[in-house]
């Protein structure tokens, strides 16, 4: 999970954080919350940068 992540995120990052977020994500077997943080990190991330969906899936 990504400490700081804000309106002044570098999308050069993008593809090797999604990345280690994804994976996180995938054998994450904690709190709801923490998963629902993930998630939007990830979203954030595709969003910002505009990444689409087909480029990175997870689930």
């Amino acid at each position: 999970m990504l400490n700081d992540l804000d309106s002044n995120y570098d999308c050069a990052n993008a593809g090797n954080d999604l990345h280690n977020l994804i994976q996180e994500l995938e054998q994450f077997e904690g709190p709801e919350e923490q998963r629902n943080r993930l998630e939007n990190q990830i979203h954030f991330i595709q969003n910002k940068c505009s990444i689409t969906h087909e480029h990175f899936r997870y689930r």
